[in-house]
């Protein structure tokens, strides 16, 4: 069972078709408006719709390459067993994924028997048609990585019959078989199924047990196209890619060594200030890691940093950015919370200085201490480098301003962006080629975000069941009889976070957690603002908790590290994180005062 070298190169290219169109379209919107006084009417719809064709592309490339996002439990079995266990979790990932394809079949159908029309006369359901194709493909794939032996990917093809059993059977034993359907999912979840499976199952389950017809749920992942901000999301992400594949991740270290080198630890001051800013670019922390760790490490050591210190920062500051505009989560939180976004971007500045201080500053002192080499002031280099780096600095700023300033819209900003990050790379530095790489960048920064929003579209599909079965304000209820105090509140808020962050990623986090929290924060007076810059704090540290911290199985798999000895490298980092995240939580004036300042 292989993959056909033509549907790659055929993905390859549709994917960059797609994101070209996205990024196309809001600048187009743009300049008709600026110049003509109006803009292109319907374009923005098609944008958004186009989210869904890229989020169920995306997904496929990453099961094309087994890298749809899952817990890495699997890495503490020996390989026999992890052979095993790969059969199991890809029997109940396929029999999920058949339910979807089913499902999503349905939704079609429905769509195209209305015959409503999205703009230029483009139907629905020619965009909703994207999921079953997807997840057919999905599905293909996941047989064929199942298992390097015929017997265990007709095992994992198995899981195709489950949805036959649950269509099939009388209601009475598809009841009682809801409950250890669900426990064989938990479990695959602990195992390592592909998240987006887990969530998605678990919608399906709820859903069935109801009576509610399962096209719900892709019916909510659908959503995603009604959503005027989501389509920032992959656009800010296939921006990161261009600047990290060109020279901007050069050119930024040399200006902040040049500008800092200079200080006792100052490397540990540079790597920090570079992870954090490319992280709210990138989209995910995680990425940068893996993409940045091989120059930063090697670099460090040079330097004379013990390797318990470098792998630990490296690992540490790859999370910390993620309150910095453009900042994904931040974008995602604001929507969801219903939070003013520039109130959020404002409020989570001196929060996201004062992480990157805290971790820079044990870094630099660690240096210092371990005699790290640094490296001499030079005007006459700060300043070049500065010269050279002057297109990078300027971004974030550009962003700040073409949004804030009511020149473009978030989406608009992103294509903008898009431009930017091509221009730089493609033109003033002419370090990547629009042809020879556009197409190789596309697929991976689709792949990225496929790998997300597949499980965006999932978790609104629980979070949708959730909210009609009343379960946040069932919560709220209970909570308010247990806890009085508002700071106990808060701390118990600290405590469910970094579990959840540890288990979840941010982007599903927030779409399955905020409904939860946002309404039990109002009841007890806390500021939604203050409420989102917690949650988002609460959430990075998440990514480093062991046992299932993300970037703690990245940074092991990035730097050729037994998972151990990375829990070790970042515990001293961690406590510190903690420390800070308690401050800004009991200390609502580090999030508000600049707001307050600004007048927002």
């Amino acid at each position: 069972m292989r993959d056909l070298p033509i549907l790659h190169r055929i993905e390859n290219t549709v994917a960059i078709l797609i994101l070209t169109a996205m990024a196309s379209m809001p600048i187009l919107e743009v300049v008709t408006r600026e110049l003509f006084g109006g803009g292109i009417a319907g374009s923005i719809p098609v944008v958004q719709h186009l989210v869904l064709s890229i989020t169920l592309l995306g997904a496929a490339l990453a099961a094309r390459s087994d890298r749809n996002l899952a817990m890495s439990t699997s890495s503490f079995l020996n390989q026999p067993w992890k052979s095993r266990m790969g059969v199991f979790t890809a029997f109940l990932a396929c029999g999920v994924t058949a339910c979807l394809f089913i499902a999503s079949i349905q939704l079609t159908m429905i769509d195209h028997e209305y015959g409503d029309l999205i703009s230029f006369g483009i139907p629905v359901w020619v965009f909703t048609a994207m999921m079953p194709i997807g997840f057919f493909i999905i599905l293909v794939r996941m047989i064929r990585h199942a298992s390097s032996h015929t017997f265990g990917q007709w095992i994992a093809a198995a899981g195709i019959a489950v949805p036959l059993i649950f269509w099939l059977m009388p209601d009475q034993i598809v009841s009682s078989l809801l409950i250890p359907t669900g426990v064989l999912l938990l479990i695959g979840t602990a195992l390592g199924i592909p998240i987006f499976t887990a969530i998605g199952g678990a919608a399906l389950l709820l859903f069935v047990g109801e009576g509610t017809p399962v096209s719900a749920v892709p019916g909510e992942a659908y959503r995603m196209s009604t959503s005027p901000m989501l389509p920032a999301i992959p656009l800010f992400t296939f921006a990161g890619y261009i600047l990290a594949e060109g020279g901007s991740s050069r050119r930024l270290l040399q200006f902040f060594s040049a500008l800092i080198g200079w200080i006792p630890g100052g490397l540990a001051i540079v790597v920090t200030l570079v992870l954090a800013f490319f992280t709210p670019l990138t989209g995910a922390s995680g990425i940068t890691i893996l993409a940045m760790g091989g120059l930063l490490l090697p670099m460090m050591v040079k330097a004379n940093y013990n390797e318990s210190t470098a792998v630990g920062l490296v690992t540490v500051s790859g999370s910390i950015g993620v309150l910095f505009p453009p900042s994904l989560p931040v974008i995602l939180y604001a929507y969801y919370a219903e939070v003013a976004l520039d109130k959020l971007f404002v409020a989570g500045i001196l929060p996201g200085v004062v992480l990157v201080a805290a971790v820079a500053a044990w870094g630099a002192w660690r240096g210092w201490f371990e005699g790290a080499e640094r490296t001499r002031f030079n005007g006459h280099e700060l300043l070049v480098a500065l010269w050279n780096a002057k297109w990078e600095i300027l971004l974030p700023f550009i962003i700040l301003i073409s949004i804030f300033g009511g020149f473009a819209t978030l989406v608009e900003a992103a294509a903008l962006t898009v431009l930017y990050a091509i221009v730089i790379e493609c033109l003033v530095f002419r370090e990547l080629s629009f042809f020879r790489d556009g197409t190789r960048i596309a697929a991976e920064s689709a792949t990225m975000i496929g790998g997300f929003m597949i499980i965006l579209g999932m978790a609104l599909g629980l979070t949708n069941y959730l909210v009609i079965a009343q379960i946040p304000m069932h919560a709220l209820h209970w909570i308010q009889t247990v806890i009085e105090s508002p700071l106990w509140f808060l701390l118990m808020i600290n405590l469910l976070l970094i579990v959840v962050g540890a288990l979840m990623d941010i982007y599903s986090a927030i779409i399955v957690i905020v409904p939860l929290i946002a309404p039990m924060a109002a009841a007890y007076g806390i500021d939604p603002v203050h409420m989102g810059v917690i949650f988002l704090a609460n959430s990075q540290l998440g990514y480093l908790m062991p046992p299932m911290g993300e970037n703690l199985f990245l940074s092991a798999y990035r730097f050729d590290q037994p998972l151990m000895r990375i829990y070790r490298y970042t515990l001293p980092y961690v406590g510190i994180l903690l420390v800070t995240v308690l401050l800004i939580t009991y200390w609502p004036d580090l999030t508000l005062w600049l707001p307050r300042v600004v007048g927002l």
